[in-house]
């Protein structure tokens, strides 16, 4: 395993995603629309830098999943939207790489989303006014050159700040803790045939006026 270049925040305490929060990827997965954000976690020990290698053993179906990540910038707890929004502490980009046989083993997705250092994160976090989601920014992941993801987060179902004050209901976020967004469409799960990584293929992940991830899949 080649060494992690350090991602670009501190250790988060906690890592939270927000899975179908765009239409057309609910649309892919035939689910209906959510009226609450669905909530699923990763540990820290899931976090790789922007050019680190993905490593997994051969053999598993792996899938790309392009996303917005919300950087924590003071404590939350009971927030409201408002106040969530105000704690933003800026924004990076992430690759919510998963797992999709393990996955599917149960209603619940936990194991399919947190094998160790399969998450991309970086290349650095923007201030939180670098950028606009609610007026939106494009996220863009590409499998060997080949575009397979195009969303705009102005069509996410749950904005940043409203899923901050929602998680900070139930737990207390910190500085550094981070919050994915969710994804497009457009994930390999999705295509007909099911299409997945392959050892060798290269994972860009890219949103303008971020930056962009490029991590190599490596099974063994």
């Amino acid at each position: 395993m080649q060494p992690h270049r350090e991602l670009p925040l501190p250790r988060p305490g906690k890592v939270i995603c927000c899975g179908l929060n765009y239409g057309d990827h609910i649309a892919e997965t035939g689910r209906e629309q959510p009226t609450h954000p669905t909530l699923f976690a990763k540990y820290a020990d899931t976090l790789i830098g922007p050019e680190d290698d993905i490593e997994l053993p051969a053999g598993l179906e792996v899938d790309w999943e392009a996303e917005l990540a919300v950087v924590v910038g003071r404590e939350l707890r009971g927030a409201t939207r408002a106040e969530a929004e105000a704690a933003i502490g800026g924004y990076t980009v992430a690759n919510d790489i998963s797992v999709r046989d393990w996955q599917r083993r149960t209603l619940q997705w936990f194991q399919g989303k947190a094998w160790d250092a399969t998450t991309p994160v970086g290349p650095v976090v923007v201030a939180p006014d670098a950028i606009d989601p609610v007026a939106g920014v494009e996220v863009i992941c590409r499998v060997n050159g080949v575009e397979r993801q195009r969303g705009n987060t102005k069509t996410l179902v749950f904005d940043a700040p409203t899923l901050l004050a929602y998680v900070s209901t139930f737990t207390v976020l910190r500085p550094g803790d981070l919050v994915l967004t969710g994804t497009p469409g457009g994930v390999g799960m999705g295509m007909t045939p099911p299409t997945y990584l392959a050892d060798g293929d290269v994972v860009e992940t890219e949103i303008p006026g971020i930056g962009t991830l490029r991590n190599n899949v490596r099974f063994h």
